[in-house]
Order: structure tokens, then C-alpha cells, then sequence
């Protein structure tokens, strides 16, 4: 078998073998469970929302009851469904759509009984799209709170527990409000070591965390919270439910994990040596993006996933996203290397604030950029990696791609 030769088109072809592997189509159906003798309510909620109530539509018996609510970000890729509501709402900071999906997701929760089942559909990006300020708290003040983590470089647990502590909904408070209902949560993981309870901030699981560990996140990360909100931590007066009926269970259904080994099987059949660097790799993504570089010399192909951090510390940041800054870490280590190609994007289509999915880079990126008169220091110390690679010609551009398995990372060393 002859061994293929790097390009975009097959690294492009990488990450839709990863993206395909986590589609709700693909994943969900086998998940679930024969209709109750009573309602099956559908609450759906996370970048892949829509697609999933597609998927359990169309698997779900036709003369069997089922309605509910699914709420993804406002821009997805428009899908009809006949028997469950969808909504739009706002990702990465809450906004009043956020308020009114909470409440009508609390609302299709109650008035539920033994004889119905609740399935939850949970996948990232769900912490934004509905939320509900506790007693004293305003939108407002998570607003502020979540513009705050998301320039902190505070990893996904910190971010996720202070978020489940500060929410009506979160931390397995929508779950509570099910009653006696079954109540079956099937989950696409964008967690690193996929924690059922982070995803989404967990709305519908049991919540292992505490207001002490919220409050020492805060701390830790230098989050300044409403007067209010120390006090009920500190208090423990927000404590969120920690144990639920023996009739609730979740289920993951993709990980970055099964994405990345999709991708290895593609480059396998190409006659590529693989190797898999972990699918949870955390940490400021210059830091990652510079150890990748060092880690990766041996020729073959690198693949990695997890969800790296960028702490703002730019007065005016550019057009940045945590792939592009990853990538633009290393080809800085790398320079004009004539052996690597890369691609590192983020398998919802949306890296960080930017219109794009990530960014690639050749043996030639280097040179173009001189030649273009780019500083790619510059460019980095300003977390502008995304205007940078813009310049190239070098960003991915996907559109929402309907799944979210978090970052995926390919490196090939000719």
C-alpha cells in the first residue's frame, strides 16, 4: 500500500472522520429506550441539540406520544422537526434568550409522573444557552461572571462548577424538577476525562461539587462575585442536589476519544504510523501549541484532543480562538520547517469567538508570511492567531458542523 502524502484535503478529510464520528445521527439512536407507559418529554440543550432531537425523532415510534424543547445557539444549521420546539438562544454569553429557554425548560419538567420518562439531551455549549440567576443574582451578574471565566484561562471544571453554584437550572437542579419522572440524560462529551456532570454544567446529574470548591475557583482565578453570591457560598446556602432518584441515568454517547480513533483508522488505511498524544490535553494553548512542536519530530502523524485555555492578557485582542493560537505557538517553534503540516480546529465549527472552525499551516506558512510582512510574534502576544491565518489563507472554515467533541489536533511530520 502506498503511504499518502500530506495536504490540506486530507487533513481536512481527519477532521471530518473525527466530526462524522460524534454526529447525533450516528451515535444516539442504539441510546435509547422503549417509550414509557406514560409522556416522553425531550429536553434538549448544547451545540448538538438540534441534531439530536432530529435523531431521536426519527428513531422514536410514530404513535407513540413525545414532545419537549431543544435549544442550540443562535446561527446552527437550521433542521425541522415535527413534534419537538427548537429554539435559539446566545453561546458563549448568556442573554435573555438564555433566561427564557430555562424557564421554559424548567416548565416542560413539572407536572411529570412515575409512568413518564424525561430525555435529556445534553452536549457542549448548554452552560450559556439556558440559564436562570438564583435569588438576587441578575443577568447581568452572569453575564459579567461569564465574560470574566471565559478571559481567565480557567479550565472547563473551574468555569463549570462556579457556574452550577450561581444557576436555577444547573448542577442537577433541572433534573430535581423532573419529580418522579425517569429521567434518562444521553450526553455528547466536549470534557476532558469526559465528567457526565460537567457537560453543560450537568443540569440534569447529581453534582459532586461544592459551594467551598466553587468559592476557591473563584479565588483562584480572581472572578469577582456579587456580594450576594459569596455569601450563599460561602454559606453553602446554594448548595445544588446532591443525589437524585435511582430512576435517573446517564449515558455518553461520543467522546473525543471515539473522534480521535476515527481519524486513526482513516490515517491507518493511508499507510500512516499514528500516533495518539491523549484526548484531554488542557493548558494555555501557547504552552500546548509549544510542547507539541518539541513532542512531534519522529515522521508520522500526531493526533491529540482536549480543550486547551487562552488567558487574555491583551488590552485590544484580535481575532484570536484557541486552535489558531495553538497552531500559531507552534509554527513559531517550528519556523520554516520543510516536513510538518497541521490542522487544529474545534469539531463545532466555531473556534472560540471567531467565524472560524481553526487553522492549518505548511511547510510554506512561514515564508507567506514574511512575504506578506506578518509578525507572527506579534500576532501571538496580541491573540490575533485567527487574523493571522486569515491573512494566509490558511483558517478552516466550516459553519457549525452540529456535534461538539471539543479541540482535534492533527500534526503530520513528513
Amino acid at each position: 500500500m502506498k503511504t499518502a502524502t500530506p495536504s490540506f484535503e486530507c487533513l481536512r478529510q481527519l477532521f471530518e472522520a473525527a466530526v462524522a464520528a460524534a454526529q447525533p445521527a450516528r451515535v444516539l439512536p442504539t441510546h435509547l429506550p422503549a417509550p414509557p407507559a406514560g409522556r416522553t418529554v425531550v429536553l434538549g440543550l448544547g451545540k448538538a441539540a438540534w441534531g439530536m432531537g432530529a435523531a431521536l425523532e426519527a428513531a422514536w415510534p410514530a404513535d407513540q406520544p413525545l414532545s419537549g424543547v431543544l435549544v442550540a445557539p443562535a446561527g446552527s444549521r437550521p433542521i425541522a422537526l415535527r413534534r419537538l420546539r427548537t429554539m435559539e438562544s446566545a453561546h458563549p454569553v448568556p442573554d435573555v434568550r438564555s433566561v427564557h429557554a430555562a424557564q421554559v425548560l424548567l416548565t416542560a419538567a413539572r407536572g411529570l409522573g412515575p409512568q413518564d420518562l424525561v430525555i435529556a439531551l445534553l452536549s457542549g455549549g448548554a452552560s450559556a444557552l439556558a440559564t436562570l440567576p438564583l435569588p438576587g443574582l441578575t443577568l447581568v451578574d452572569l453575564q459579567t461572571l461569564n465574560t470574566a471565566l471565559l478571559h481567565s484561562g480557567a479550565p472547563i471544571a473551574a468555569m463549570n462548577t462556579m457556574r452550577k453554584h450561581l444557576c436555577a437550572l444547573k448542577g442537577g437542579r433541572l433534573g430535581a424538577a423532573c419529580g418522579s419522572a425517569a429521567v434518562l440524560t444521553l450526553a455528547i462529551s466536549d470534557i476532558p476525562g469526559d465528567r457526565l456532570d460537567l457537560i453543560g454544567s450537568g443540569p440534569t446529574l447529581a453534582d459532586p461539587s461544592t459551594c467551598a470548591e466553587a468559592l476557591a475557583w473563584a479565588e483562584q482565578y480572581d472572578i469577582d462575585l456579587p456580594t450576594v453570591a459569596r455569601a450563599a457560598l460561602q454559606s453553602g446556602a446554594w448548595e445544588t442536589p446532591k443525589a437524585l432518584p435511582d430512576s435517573h441515568r446517564a449515558v455518553r454517547i461520543a467522546s473525543p476519544a471515539q473522534s480521535l480513533e476515527a481519524a486513526a483508522e482513516l490515517a491507518h488505511s493511508w499507510g500512516l504510523r499514528v500516533e495518539m498524544l491523549g484526548d484531554a490535553l488542557q493548558g494555555e494553548a501557547r504552552e500546548v501549541g509549544l510542547q507539541l512542536a518539541q513532542r512531534c519530530q519522529a515522521p508520522g502523524l500526531y493526533l491529540s484532543g482536549g480543550e486547551t485555555t487562552v488567558t487574555l492578557r491583551h488590552l485590544q485582542p484580535g481575532q484570536g480562538g484557541r486552535n489558531a493560537e495553538t497552531l500559531l505557538a507552534a509554527l513559531l517553534a517550528w519556523r520554516d520547517r520543510p516536513d510538518i503540516h497541521a490542522l487544529m480546529a474545534d469539531t463545532d465549527g466555531i473556534d472560540g469567538a471567531s467565524p472560524w472552525a481553526g487553522a492549518t499551516c505548511d511547510p510554506s506558512s512561514w515564508a507567506r508570511a514574511v512575504a506578506l510582512g506578518l509578525d507572527p510574534a506579534a500576532a501571538l502576544a496580541r491573540h490575533n492567531a485567527g487574523g493571522f491565518f486569515h491573512a494566509l489563507g490558511d483558517n478552516l472554515l466550516t459553519g457549525p458542523t452540529g456535534t461538539n467533541v471539543n479541540d482535534f489536533r492533527a500534526i503530520w511530520v513528513e
